[in-house]
């Protein structure tokens, strides 16, 4: 039987804001959804309704009985008194609750085996256990949570920051193995190389998928559709990502022009009206009832999705910027720089990125002047104005009303061309309605707050920007503007973030923090970066087998055929060209990833030099797989 969720008529208002109307979707299996949205646009309210997780929503979810659904929330509700593993199996999930109920009633059999009722309870608990398969599901989680770069298993959920709690909610929801997944931002706080085992997690996953995230590349890689909220309205798109900006492009342009068509025979209309009739048919009311209905859908306008315009002045910046000379800096004894020394020039584009807990938000701390040196110096030019959008927000006045909160920085701001623009108009271009100016704050979305919080930070007019991973809880949208609006930047930025598709767009200098003060420094793309250390891994691999299969003795091998002795005529041909071949698949590699670093701003272009890439890497494989087999002969021959 093929599983499938059906919605009717699902309608959520939030106070006087209507998230959503009237929407009507199926998700069949093995769908794979990516749902996209500017902030306040109602995602994550999407997710709960189709949950059944909020009363508030009217319409109706239709399912099978036995259809199962696993969520993961932007920010997990985990027992804070429990250890990992305890927390993972605290979920109310059936497989869960029958792993719970063999534990109980194994231990009631334990200390009682001459009663019948716990002898019977344990046998059905067990049978239970081998009907669902759930012998193996510690193993799994185990497994699951060391991808996750989770280790320590006994560690309480207290004890852990936010990014870690995902990770346990992530294994907990993924280990449930239900019908359809519901994913909520799940690649915040996740390294490179945790984002790709889920990528292959998720592109094995035998359910459906509906998932929320900024991560454009993830995107690309893991769906198959692209649900747009947008105004109430669900908009859907067939393939991924790169498929969807093509198709949008060309809805929007499609609405403008149904929007101008209006307007023309509006204005038709209006004519005919003033003209006055001087006899009203039936026939004519009718027009004149169809007139004022014209009126007011153009009065209301073409809903459409308009860019968050970023335009800011900013005060000059001289040729220091930042010096930092013979550094060293531990945080609760954890090395993160040692005699660590960098100059940062006018315009640079910096880019960091590593694993979590390495300490890059520590290092733009420091550059803050937020956390004490060991020793070493730091050194900010006499011109330089900071502007730091933190992953801790600052607080914020959550009873103030929006534009209160900007004008607490001025009542207008100059932008680049030297015209003054007031705090409403920049409301409006950070697509806050003026119907939200007046809105407390603490009625927004984290998303929206977080998209004030940029608003503020820009008002001040900084020419030096610190960004301590500025993609959570960020738009696609918003993100783009702020990739448009780096790139013009006249200053500096220093931008720490995982967001891989982000950091090609505003970084052409990278430090790679690693752990233990050892850090990266590489001039191109993180694409760029991430695809040298993948084909330095492999040849490093490929190298240590041969190395390995060169120095075992004819016949030791036990891929070698017992009958065959020795290379073919065409595979002493072969041989002879193998080493060149080598040469030329590791030349072609390197030639690809220079690519990659020279077209890092080419979204297009970069989805297909990593085909590309791909695509030798596997010859590459191939080819060492051949060299294995052929080196066993060579010298027999």
């Amino acid at each position: 039987m093929v599983e499938t969720l059906r919605a009717e008529h699902l309608t959520k208002t939030y106070g006087e804001k209507t998230l959503f109307h009237d929407l009507n979707f199926i998700i069949n299996e093995h769908d794979r959804i990516g749902l996209i949205g500017t902030n306040g646009s109602g995602k994550s309210s999407l997710l709960n309704a189709i949950a059944q997780l909020d009363h508030d929503v009217t319409g109706e979810i239709i399912t099978s009985k036995t259809y199962t659904i696993g969520y993961l929330k932007q920010h997990p509700e985990l027992p804070a008194d429990k250890t990992v593993l305890e927390a993972v199996f605290a979920g109310n999930q059936a497989i869960f609750r029958v792993i719970r109920r063999y534990e109980d009633t194994l231990a009631a059999y334990s200390a009682h085996p001459e009663s019948a009722d716990a002898e019977r309870a344990y046998l059905a608990a067990e049978a239970k256990m081998n009907e669902m398969d759930a012998w193996t599901a510690e193993s799994q989680v185990k497994t699951i949570l060391t991808q996750l770069k989770i280790t320590d298993l006994n560690q309480t959920i207290k004890t852990m920051s936010g990014g870690m709690q995902k990770r346990v909610g992530l294994a907990q929801v993924l280990i449930q193995a239900p019908d359809l997944l519901l994913l909520d931002e799940p690649t915040n706080h996740l390294d490179f190389d945790s984002i790709a085992w889920l990528e292959q997690y998720l592109s094995r996953y035998h359910g459906s998928l509906l998932v929320v995230t900024h991560d454009r590349y993830f995107l690309d890689q893991v769906t198959n559709h692209i649900w747009e909220l947008s105004f109430g309205k669900l908009h859907e798109y067939e393939g991924n990502y790169q498929t969807y900006v093509a198709k949008k492009a060309e809805r929007v342009d499609q609405e403008i022009a149904a929007g101008h068509k209006q307007q023309q025979l509006y204005k038709q209309e209006l004519q005919w009206m003033k003209a006055g009739a001087k006899a009203r048919s039936t026939k004519q009311n009718a027009r004149i009832e169809r007139f004022q209905e014209l009126k007011q859908e153009v009065d209301q306008g073409t809903p459409v999705e308009e860019d968050v315009n970023i335009s800011m002045g900013q005060q000059r910046l001289g040729k220091k910027v930042i010096e930092m000379k013979d550094v060293n800096l531990t945080v609760a004894d954890h090395p993160i720089l040692r005699d660590f020394n960098l100059i940062v020039q006018n315009r640079q584009r910096l880019g960091i990125s590593g694993e979590n807990g390495t300490g890059k938000s520590s290092f733009l701390n420091a550059i803050a002047g937020k956390l004490p040196l060991d020793s070493g110096t730091i050194e900010l030019g006499e011109t330089v104005k900071l502007g730091y959008y933190t992953q801790q927000m600052e607080p914020i006045p959550e009873d103030k009303r929006v534009i209160n909160y900007l004008t607490d920085v001025g009542q207008k701001v100059v932008d680049k061309d030297g015209n003054q623009i007031s705090v409403t108009n920049l409301l409006e271009q950070f697509l806050f309605p003026k119907s939200t100016h007046g809105t407390l704050i603490r009625k927004l979305s984290g998303g929206e707050k977080r998209r004030l919080y940029l608003l503020k930070l820009l008002m001040e007019q900084p020419n030096v920007l610190l960004l301590d991973e500025p993609t959570n809880n960020l738009d696609i949208s918003t993100l783009t503007v702020l990739e448009n609006y780096i790139e013009n930047f006249n200053g500096t930025t220093i931008t720490v973030s995982h967001d891989r598709y982000f950091l090609d767009k505003v970084a052409d200098y990278l430090l790679m923090f690693k752990g233990d003060a050892q850090i990266d420094r590489y001039t191109g793309s993180l694409s760029g970066y991430l695809a040298e250390q993948q084909q330095q891994a492999k040849t490093e691999e490929s190298a240590a087998k041969r190395q390995t299969m060169a120095k075992q003795k004819p016949g030791a091998s036990d891929k070698k055929s017992q009958s065959k002795t020795k290379l073919t005529y065409a595979e002493k041909l072969e041989w002879e060209q193998m080493d060149q071949k080598l040469a030329d698949n590791e030349a072609a590699v390197t030639k690809v990833q220079t690519e990659m670093q020279q077209n890092a701003a080419d979204y297009n272009k970069l989805a297909e030099l990593q085909r590309q890439l791909d695509d030798l890497n596997a010859q590459g494989d191939h080819l060492v797989e051949r060299w294995d087999y052929l080196s066993q002969y060579v010298d027999e021959d």
